[in-house]
């Protein structure tokens, strides 16, 4: 079986190429994805893929295997910080590594490279267990590390060509077993932030593309203004830090695209504006619907906490609900449903003050990560 790893020079798709070798796997090439921004946006800081590409040919020399280096700049930008860039403009929550994995890592490079490998093998915390004719993405022991979230949007093809050698295994112990193999990079710390962005700093990226415009910072119970921001595109809803607000905290509780206001609400009044449900669109699922009588949990951001929860098919006829994130239903950027195709509510066990327009919400059924869908403006409440 001939298989393709995507080598990063972290520690993780190093330990993963390792426990290939391990498994008896002889015929491997690894490739190192060059990435679009890291060029462009060098000047914001220091330029990570260099010294990345030399780890991961430290590795590929110790272990014997070929490393190809490949381009995909233009695929990047088109498919993934075009995204982001038209969310932000919209006053929505982007998710990029999520399209990272689907466009990038499991879409673009399947298209240039998928007919020259069976498989393809990345370092992410994930599990593949075949069952029913289908290909299931299971979550991983690790809570913390665990990753389907961020491969939510694979299809099934994508996924059943798909290897996660480190899946089954605790960070601790991916770590472990690196300075076992004397790995080069085995004390290397992980890469923190979004997929495309390297050592840049999300700030910057959105100051370099959508530049800055003040706004007013208000608080939504009282109409007061509390300070002034440098554009809505640097703040989403629920966010606490970098407010720079006193007498704190104060939770972003909505945004006003078209005046350019961030409405904020002191910890005392959050928790009045936190949501239980909320529906869904752009559906993806990689091999089976939920059953609206199934036991579901969902996640709404990366990490390890799962809330219960359950789903709904909405009625067409059923009247809009009150637009929350939102200070008005005039001042929310409009995501016309028929876009967004099939719909779902989710309905979650204990509300969250960070649901946010733009997010995508995932689906697990057990330890099985089904899919999910876009968080869309207006909720649906129960």
């Amino acid at each position: 079986m001939k298989i393709a790893l995507l080598l990063s020079g972290g520690v993780d798709s190093s330990t993963a190429l390792w426990r290939l070798k391990d498994a008896g796997h002889l015929d491997i090439t690894a490739y190192y994805l060059k990435i679009w921004l890291e060029d462009e946006l060098s000047y914001m800081g220091s330029c990570p893929w260099e010294e990345d590409l030399e780890y991961a040919r430290a590795v590929c020399l110790q272990a014997g295997v070929p490393l190809n280096v490949v381009s995909l700049q233009l695929e990047y930008y088109e498919r993934v910080v075009a995204y982001a860039l038209e969310e932000l403009r919209a006053g929505r929550t982007p998710s990029p590594d999520i399209f990272c994995n689907q466009r990038i890592k499991f879409g673009a490079f399947f298209e240039h490279f998928g007919e020259s490998f069976d498989r393809l093998a990345t370092g992410h915390y994930a599990r593949i267990e075949e069952s029913g004719g289908l290909s299931l993405l299971k979550r991983a022991p690790d809570p913390v590390k665990d990753q389907t979230y961020f491969l939510s949007h694979l299809s099934q093809e994508q996924v059943s060509r798909s290897m996660f050698p480190i899946g089954d295994m605790m960070k601790s112990e991916v770590r472990a077993l690196a300075h076992a193999l004397e790995l080069p990079n085995r004390d290397r710390k992980d890469s923190q932030g979004i997929c495309f962005l390297g050592r840049i700093r999300y700030p910057e990226f959105i100051r370099h593309y959508l530049g800055e415009r003040g706004g007013r910072i208000v608080e939504l119970e009282s109409r007061r203004v509390l300070g002034h921001h440098k554009g809505y595109w640097f703040h989403t809803v629920g966010q606490r830090s970098g407010l720079g607000l006193g007498n704190g905290p104060w939770y972003v509780v909505a945004k006003d695209t078209i005046e350019n206001v961030i409405y904020v609400s002191h910890e005392l009044h959050a928790a009045e504006r936190a949501r239980k449900s909320f529906r869904i669109g752009r559906l993806n699922w990689i091999g089976r619907k939920p059953e609206p009588t199934e036991s579901l949990y969902v996640k709404i951001r990366h990490g390890p906490e799962l809330t219960r929860c359950a789903i709904r098919v909405p009625v067409p006829e059923a009247v809009a609900a009150p637009v929350r994130g939102y200070a008005s239903p005039d001042a929310r950027p409009v995501l016309d449903e028929a876009d967004a195709g099939e719909t779902l509510d989710v309905v979650m066990e204990r509300p969250d003050r960070g649901v946010a327009p733009g997010q995508f919400a995932v689906l697990y059924s057990g330890d099985v990560c089904l899919g999910g869908g876009m968080i869309l403006e207006d909720p649906c409440e129960y």
